[in-house]
């Protein structure tokens, strides 16, 4: 991760609002890759093994991918 953004909002709906649109703006492969760096750090924190934490999002690409 290179960048820390930080929001500081009115309420918990222009935190929605923005979390959204922040997401959004974001290329699906960025989205993927924060997802998969998400998995791993909780595996880690879970002591899991490393190849258990993957095979679930590579399922889901597949699966995207045919659509």
């Amino acid at each position: 991760m290179d960048k820390i953004w930080v929001n500081k909002a009115k309420s918990f709906k222009d935190a929605e609002k923005f979390d959204e649109e922040y997401y959004l703006n974001m290329t699906g492969s960025k989205r993927l890759e924060i997802i998969q760096y998400l998995r791993e750090t909780y595996f880690k924190l879970k002591r899991g093994k490393k190849n258990e934490n993957r095979k679930g999002l590579r399922r889901s690409v597949k699966i995207i991918q045919q659509v």
